[in-house]
């Protein structure tokens, strides 16, 4: 970006300042919007004060031999309430997707309904099992996750893939309480820990009907072993600059304990793919949580219109999705896991997280 953009952005004191950053590149925005405003945080809820006792070490909920390594002998701590970002799709923020025909899919590399494009990149199936706050899987529940591809761009909302609705979708939990995806490994962009998006519903029919209640909004954090391997491959050279220029411990978001209780357990290698897998305990009967928020006075992806009112952003014609698939030099193999039992029966009090933040710190 030129000098001149960064100097104009620096000016930018208040909220609605940040109309004057329209015409910056899509970059720029993720740098100044994503997974920060206030106007999204101040809505969410943290379970963290936990990890004093629990020495930081691990996400605390799993416990092998049950269920998705679910814990029952012990009150669950509950995962952490994550904003949802600028890009959710889920009404709240724009456009609406799990209100569409073929939103409810295993498969979701491929844009569905009247879009065409395919995101490119290393194969990775994550699966997320969701339990109560005793441990017992939560069947029946609806999951709609969503991520970035391996440029950093979220399909619906960014330049050249407004048109596009490709790494987004809804299935429904099993009897053990999971759901699995099949998509590709997400990127690292500048100012973010490698993540995908969640939203957890108590029902397919209030996930897909538009207004349904949201159980829990949080995010999987990536383990930094697999994104090394995979960053090294075609496709991905972006994210080794980025990757490097954050941490878990540094992330806004995981920041508070290191991904402590999202941090998914990763297996696999750059021929063959990637598995992650994610226990999250939830509460069925907590406070009814919101989704994604439009940014204070924030401006679109350079080429995009900002979303409001529910309607589709509006942009320039899309250049098209990549349609290579990353081929990698050679196999690798990683595994990193995140995993250990409380050490003691404790259910924290639900506190609103509060993230203030200054969009041009880093």
């Amino acid at each position: 970006m030129p000098d001149s953009e960064l100097d104009n952005a620096a000016d930018l004191d208040n909220a609605a300042d940040l109309d004057n950053a329209a015409d910056l590149d899509n970059a720029a925005y993720v740098r100044q919007v994503h997974d920060k405003g206030l106007s999204f945080d101040l809505s969410t809820m943290s379970r963290r004060r936990m990890l004093a006792v629990l020495g930081g070490a691990g996400a605390a909920i799993a416990v092998a031999g049950l269920p998705g390594g679910a814990a029952s002998a012990a009150t669950l701590e509950e995962v952490e309430s994550e904003t949802a970002g600028p890009y959710p799709a889920d009404g709240s923020n724009g456009p609406d997707v799990r209100t569409l025909d073929g939103i409810v899919r295993r498969d979701i590399r491929s844009s569905f309904g009247t879009a065409s494009g395919t995101a490119s990149g290393v194969p990775l199936e994550f699966s997320l099992t969701v339990v109560d706050l005793d441990g017992s899987p939560v069947a029946g529940a609806a999951v709609y996750a969503w991520h970035c591809d391996r440029d950093g761009n979220y399909s619906l909302y960014s330049t050249g893939i407004t048109d596009q609705n490709y790494l987004r979708g809804i299935q429904v939990t099993d009897a053990t309480g999971t759901v699995t995806f099949t998509s590709i490994f997400p990127a690292c962009y500048s100012g973010r820990w490698p993540h995908i998006h969640f939203e957890v519903y108590s029902s397919l029919a209030n996930a897909t009907s538009g207004d349904g209640p949201i159980v829990k909004t949080s995010q999987i954090a990536i383990p930094e072993e697999a994104a090394d391997l995979v960053y090294a491959t075609d496709g991905y050279s972006r994210s080794v600059t980025n990757l490097s220029q954050v941490s878990l411990a540094t992330d806004n978001v995981f920041g508070d304990d290191s991904a402590a209780r999202e941090l998914a357990t990763v297996t696999g290698d750059v021929t063959s793919g990637f598995t992650a897998t994610l226990t999250v305990a939830v509460d069925p009967s907590g406070t009814e949580e919101s989704g994604g928020a439009a940014p204070s006075g924030g401006a679109a992806p350079s080429g995009g219109a900002a979303p409001s009112g529910g309607a589709a952003p509006s942009g320039a014609p899309p250049s098209g999705a990549p349609t290579t698939t990353a081929t990698p030099t050679a196999a690798a193999t990683t595994t990193a896991a995140a995993t250990a039992s409380p050490s003691a029966t404790a259910t924290a009090t639900k506190k609103k997280k509060r993230h203030w933040w200054w969009p041009f710190s880093w």
